[in-house]
């Protein structure tokens, strides 16, 4: 009887137990369940649903456990049976003219003469006036010679002063107008890093190559302050939309932190912010310094942060300005331009790393790849043990013995996957200049992870759109949007739609210095995360690009929901 009456006794504190330890257990905010959660953490890759408390992951796992965090006030969010990832990080975006080339003429897709003219037409037709008429996103191969000419701008828009930016961003096609208005005419002098492009008596065509672009560019007024402003609330609902989550701003974002730091502190800044600085030969001077020391200071919360700088080293192959170890396809002498003097370049990374800041260099050609290697292996050497985790940014043909340079040296390939769109209207001046042997290295991402390299995927809108999902699917299939070539283009640079994921999401937390607190959903981690309309990983993966974001989590808080 008395053991009968010990047991019992235990058994009730056990159970007294079990339930102050039920009453203890913390109260979640909201519950993301009925979820297949790929978690992009390897201790616990798949889970059933999210517990989330304060901003931060409470709880992944079973279903019934993450219930058990239901209080009173706990919201819960049927997932439907969908996918639920961590949300997406943007290696390298221009959120300030992406933002405000929304309202612009898009020209991405236009494949003739004819459908380009139809869309900037359209645009004159509906927005009258005597303004500059802007837009973004024509391809070389649309035009006759892969050039555009002002007389086919000068059809459309006669009277206003017009500029359309190609999809690249390294060349613009202007009309007479604009040419007139920035005294541009067989006298004008290129500038260092540039080419005004002529026709056979020395006129101006209207195609204007790298910094050729900033002759005309500086006579379009500046968008004012509070434009801007509308303009980003706009690009971030975009941004939410798509599912992207952080992104690292590699060009204009440094001049608008004030903007940036506005909508945080409105509540209103729905996409989390790194943000770089740009820095152009021959590198930081005091006042650099200054701004960069003060910025970093100021800016430095899981919203906004200043993080590394970014340089510019060469152009783009498809306009035969990416600086290469030998000449272009067919071409005795042109190799490109470095944009900084290599001692230059060298002096200003190290400078950078001995101060412990990232570098993210753009760095097209495989000349220019090297030199940044180079640089990053100089600066390694100077400061061992400084984790600065430099970047190349488009990395777009690597010579062989550079790939496994990468993983060696710990250096980020900062990649933008919709950039090997093997769509012939997209790649075909790409592919014309490299020629055959360099193109089957052609935006090697396997090889260089292969070769212990760390990826990180963005995007570099405006460039091509901030939708990730396209990006994704050529990663995958190396295959344009129609499913062409047959097999893929290159399908040895072909990567798994896991390896892809994690290029978006812990690639991206770790180029960003975030890997402690975003990027995989593991309790303890920022609440970033979004459901899908489809399983990206049971799909066919020709239809990856029609995935839609059906919700959108930042920091525990839903800022987008359209299920």
């Amino acid at each position: 009887m008395r053991g009968m009456k010990h047991t019992a006794l235990l058994t009730v504190l056990v159970l007294a137990s079990a339930a102050a330890c039920a009453g203890s257990r913390p109260a979640a905010d909201t519950i993301v369940t009925n979820a297949r959660v790929y978690t992009v953490d390897p201790a616990r890759p798949w889970a059933e649903a999210v517990a989330v408390k304060d901003g931060r992951v409470l709880f992944v796992g079973p279903a019934k456990a993450a219930l058990r965090h239901k209080g009173a006030a706990t919201a819960v969010v049927d997932a439907g049976g969908r996918l639920v990832l961590p949300g997406f990080m943007d290696s390298h975006v221009h959120f300030v003219s992406g933002s405000l080339n929304l309202a612009r003429i898009d020209l991405a897709g236009t494949k003739t003469v004819a459908e380009v003219q139809d869309r900037i037409r359209a645009y004159v037709e509906a927005n009258p006036g005597t303004g500059w008429v802007q837009g973004r996103g024509w391809m070389y191969p649309a035009f006759p010679g892969n050039m555009p000419h002002k007389a086919l701008l000068d059809a459309v828009v006669p009277d206003r002063p017009a500029f359309m930016r190609c999809a690249d961003g390294h060349s613009s096609w202007v009309n007479s107008k604009a040419l007139a208005l920035a005294g541009i005419d067989r006298a004008t002098q290129d500038p260092a890093n540039g080419r005004v492009v002529r026709d056979a008596n020395g006129e101006p065509t209207g195609a204007l190559l790298e910094e050729a672009s900033a002759l005309v560019a500086k006579f379009i007024p500046e968008p004012t302050p509070e434009e801007t402003l509308a303009a980003l609330r706009v690009g971030l609902e975009e941004a939410a939309r798509r599912g992207v989550t952080r992104v690292h701003g590699l060009g204009g974002e440094f001049e608008a932190l004030d903007l940036f730091a506005r909508l945080r502190d409105e509540g209103a800044l729905t996409v989390r912010m790194t943000v770089a600085m740009w820095v152009d030969e021959p590198g930081p001077d005091e006042a650099d310094w200054k701004a960069y020391d003060e910025a970093r200071a100021k800016y430095r919360d899981e919203w906004l942060a200043v993080d590394g700088v970014k340089l510019m080293l060469d152009g783009v192959i498809d306009s035969g300005t990416g600086a290469m170890l030998d000449p272009y396809e067919g071409e005795k002498v042109n190799k490109g331009k470095l944009f900084w003097r290599a001692e230059d370049y060298m002096k200003a990374v190290a400078a950078f790393n001995a101060r412990g800041i990232q570098v993210s260099t753009h760095s097209i050609g495989d000349a220019a790849i090297r030199l940044s290697l180079d640089a990053y292996e100089a600066g390694q050497r100077a400061e061992a043990g400084r984790d600065v985790r430099n970047k190349i940014e488009h990395a777009e043909d690597i010579a062989a013995s550079d790939i496994q340079r990468f993983g060696r040296l710990g250096v980020i390939g900062s990649f933008q996957p919709l950039h090997a769109n093997p769509e012939p209207g997209w790649i075909g001046s790409w592919i014309a200049h490299a020629g055959p042997e360099r193109e089957q290295r052609a935006f090697a991402w396997k090889a260089v992870l292969d070769g212990g390299g760390r990826l990180a995927f963005g995007s570099d809108w405006p460039v091509v759109t901030v939708d990730p999902w396209p990006a994704l699917q050529i990663a995958v299939t190396r295959q344009d949007l129609d499913g062409k070539p047959e097999g893929g283009w290159l399908p040895q640079h072909k990567v798994s739609v896991a390896e892809a994921v994690h290029a978006y999401t812990m690639g991206g937390a770790f180029a960003m210095h975030r890997e402690a607190d975003e990027g995989s959903l593991t309790p303890g981690k920022l609440a970033d995360l979004i459901v899908l309309s489809q399983d990206i990983f049971a799909v066919d993966p020709s239809r990856i690009s029609k995935t839609e974001v059906v919700l959108t989590m930042v920091g525990g808080k839903i800022v987008r929901d359209a299920r």
